[in-house]
């Protein structure tokens, strides 16, 4: 048994983080089931000059940036659709999802609406890409306006995956305006979500922030905090007797700490829900000739829980991560939209 089979033997699911044709394939080869998207791959992907003949199409037909960029995402999204579907389909549509991310945007503090403006174009958007599409999930991020979507898209029947989720007050506001969206519909047959949890990045924050903290907590911030919110997900859905499950994701399992082996995520979640990893971080899982085993519910030790209750100022590093968050985000969506007009330039005549 490989190491990746071995972390699928253990209970997680395996998705990636990419929706790149050539990894897309690979990675499902190895055993992964799903994948996500967000601005960052999809501005990658495009900058590559491997779909240059697709870019060029759409410019020579005149439409406009914004139009092309969301068009080739919906491309690339749709055909990592197609090689999870069958998954889909296996598992009665419990896994096999490629989530697709909303405009980032909408969060942009120079470009963004209204707040009322921002909910209603997360709804409408949600709505419109999700439509067609069985095996899509729609990302909407754990902002203000991304939350106060979330009861209306998923009454609308959306299958949702609510992403930069930092803290345990977001995550419970998320889930719960799911849920009574979700009850509002007339059936929880079709009823799937998942919420994404950010890992690394809690770690980063800390080693900048909270100096102060011990050898044995600092770098385990991100994986108790992660932790703690898996089992209250466990906690809350396991009355609802929904047909699919109601997953978290384990997000940004990618290390940031050079010192840090690069399967210290991966190897601290197995055995339940949902790993969404990068492509480098699964060939080093794949390399590392570990097998891997449950270790979801296993946490440190009560000295270090308490020294992180104690020491980390939660409220604080919401704010921050999600200030990080959003402008990782929107500035690759503003890159790609440069892109395109780059395109545009080259492909136009000079009067």
């Amino acid at each position: 048994m490989s190491s990746l089979q071995s972390l699928i033997a253990s209970g997680t699911k395996l998705w990636l983080d990419s929706i790149d044709p050539d990894l897309v394939r690979a990675n499902r080869a190895l055993g992964a089931t799903g994948a996500t998207s967000n601005p960052v791959i999809v501005a990658g992907l495009l900058k590559t000059g491997r779909f240059d003949d697709q870019l060029d199409e759409l410019v020579l037909q005149g439409a406009p940036d914004d139009v092309i960029a969301w068009k080739m995402t919906d491309r690339l999204v749709t055909d990592a659709e197609r090689v999870f579907h069958p998954v889909w389909e296996q598992t009665a549509g419990n896994d096999g999802f490629v989530s697709f991310e909303l405009d980032p945007l909408l969060e942009d503090p120079e470009l963004g609406p209204s707040h009322e403006e921002r909910v209603q174009r997360y709804i409408d958007l949600g709505c419109r890409w999700a439509s067609g599409h069985d095996n899509r999930m729609i990302k909407v991020p754990a902002t203000p306006a991304g939350l106060d979507a979330l009861e209306e898209l998923a009454a609308a029947g959306v299958t949702l995956n609510v992403t930069l989720i930092f803290t345990e007050r977001q995550y419970f506001a998320a889930r719960d305006a799911v849920w009574r969206g979700a009850q509002r519909r007339s059936s929880l047959k079709s009823f799937k979500s998942v919420y994404s949890i950010f890992v690394s990045r809690v770690d980063v924050y800390t080693e900048q922030h909270v100096p102060q903290l011990s050898a044995d907590a600092q770098g385990m911030v991100g994986i108790v905090n992660a932790k703690r919110i898996w089992r209250a997900n466990q906690q809350f859905w396991s009355d609802k007797k929904t047909p699919r499950d109601q997953e978290m994701i384990f997000a940004s399992t990618g290390t940031k700490n050079p010192e840090d082996p690069p399967t210290k995520y991966v190897a601290a979640f197995a055995g339940s829900d949902i790993e969404t990893n990068p492509p480098a971080t699964n060939d080093a899982v794949e390399a590392s000739g570990l097998e891997f085993t449950r270790q979801i519910d296993q946490l440190p030790a009560i000295e270090v829980l308490d020294e992180i209750d104690e020491q980390v100022d939660m409220a604080h590093l919401e704010r921050v991560l999600m200030d990080e968050g959003i402008q990782k985000f929107a500035d690759p969506q503003k890159a790609l939209l440069a892109l395109i007009a780059d395109k545009r330039s080259d492909l136009t005549p000079t009067p």
